[in-house]
């Protein structure tokens, strides 16, 4: 006899009244007994079902983890769409497309007029200036090879656009208007450009030289809130830029206005008036979108993407039971068959497999709930995020892993339920 079989008390099954054998009744398990045998088999394998039950807590922890961290990520993202968004008005100059409007629509004091009016914080001008085949930025007169940075574009911008974009410098500062109006030949660059073209200070006055024209660098770009491309730019004043290459030729100027809180939808109905009271037709104005569309959109994405995720979790760990499971039932094929002579029907060797993976499932989710929790709370404490876990998660995820395990010891318990007592107890 096994160690497995050696425990068997044959007292458990009791006789039925339709017991097959002559004198005795049909045997019953009582529930209490399939508990205790469920436990019992638990507890005789204890490396193999602490393996078995790390898939559920893998499964649920993830499943817990993700949800958490989507709530979370969630709320930061809403607070980002409130603060940078929801204060951003975007301004395009659509008057080249008239023969009779000027080339660029923009008047000269254009960021003065927009942040007169009421809730408005900022606003800067700008655009991408096309350079010519042979106008790559340098860092060396035109005729050297030295440090020839051909990918770097630049931008054209009123003083205003620093503000706007809410720009932060490493080194020097930001052109202004004695530059725009004197039409100073100065520029600022960002910090990865800077590293290219190998300007590391500016205290030896250096200069980017773009074409034939020779720009002194007042300052290099920390970071910028707004308008990220103008880290990789080269930006000079809109006054040199008009003189030097002309107006702009693709897309034409564009105006960033940075708005107080709220202000932003009144801001759009008024700047086209304020910038060109005469011809407000030469602008197009974007306000931002709806933020309450525009938050439930991106959170019903990222609800979903991340249920589905969290669902794979949980699959694989019931696909480790489910595998975990059917080896024990091949191991375990003369207990079972020594069960069966003894009286006990397919259904209890089904209940007592059942019994077993859903309590593994049910421990497996308890601990994979806890092992969530406490990643979401790690997570946020790190980000210096406020945690967001849904109760009604956290009252499912222990179900969840007993359905798991419910489901994954269905086909080993059936499987079990079939093995015939003489064939098994051959083997």
């Amino acid at each position: 006899m096994t160690k497995s079989t050696s425990r068997l008390t044959p007292g458990r099954f009791h006789p039925g009244p339709g017991a097959s054998c002559p004198g005795q009744g049909r045997s019953r398990l009582a529930v209490r007994d399939l508990f205790s045998e469920a436990v019992a088999g638990i507890l005789q394998r204890p490396a193999r079902s602490v393996l078995t039950a790390l898939g559920t807590v893998l499964g649920v922890g993830a499943f817990i983890s993700v949800l958490g961290l989507t709530g979370t990520a969630a709320s930061q993202i809403d607070a980002r769409f409130n603060l940078l968004t929801a204060t951003e008005v975007d301004v395009t100059d659509v008057g080249p497309r008239n023969a009779a409007a000027p080339e660029v629509a923009f008047p000269d004091d254009a960021d003065a007029r927009i942040t007169r009016l009421n809730g408005a914080l900022a606003a800067g001008v700008y655009w991408d200036v096309r350079l010519g085949p042979e106008e790559a930025v340098r860092a060396a007169p035109a005729g050297t090879a030295d440090r020839v940075d051909s990918g770097t574009q630049v931008v054209a911008a009123s003083p205003g656009i620093w503000s706007a974009t809410d720009a932060r410098f490493v080194q020097g500062r930001a052109f202004d208007g004695f530059h725009e109006s004197r039409r100073q030949a100065v520029a600022v660059i960002g910090e990865g450009t800077a590293r290219r073209l190998g300007i590391t200070t500016l205290r030896t006055h250096p200069a980017v030289f773009i074409g034939g024209t020779a720009f002194t660098v007042i300052g290099i770009l920390e970071d910028v809130e707004r308008k990220p491309e103008l880290l990789l730019s080269v930006t000079v004043p809109r006054s040199v830029a008009e003189r030097t290459w002309g107006a702009p030729a693709d897309e034409g100027a564009r105006m960033l206005i940075a708005t107080r809180l709220g202000a932003a939808g009144q801001l759009a109905h008024e700047a086209a008036v304020a910038l060109r009271p005469e011809h407000p037709e030469y602008f197009k104005v974007t306000p931002p979108p709806d933020p309450r569309s525009l938050r439930g959109a991106v959170g019903d994405d990222l609800n979903q993407l991340f249920l589905l995720l969290a669902g794979v979790c949980l699959v694989v760990g019931a696909v480790g039971i489910a595998n975990t499971t059917l080896v024990a039932v091949m191991e375990r094929t003369g207990e079972i068959g020594l069960r069966r002579a003894l009286g006990a029907r397919g259904i209890h060797i089904t209940l007592q497999f059942l019994a077993e993976s859903a309590a593994l499932g049910l421990v497996g989710g308890l601990v994979g709930t806890s092992v969530g929790t406490v990643v979401v709370v790690s997570v946020s404490a790190a980000r210096q995020w406020t945690p967001v876990l849904d109760p009604t998660a956290l009252a499912l995820a222990p179900a969840l892993g007993l359905a798991a395990g419910l489901l994954a010891g269905l086909y080993p318990a059936w499987r079990a339920s079939r093995i015939p007592p003489v064939e098994a107890l051959r083997r």
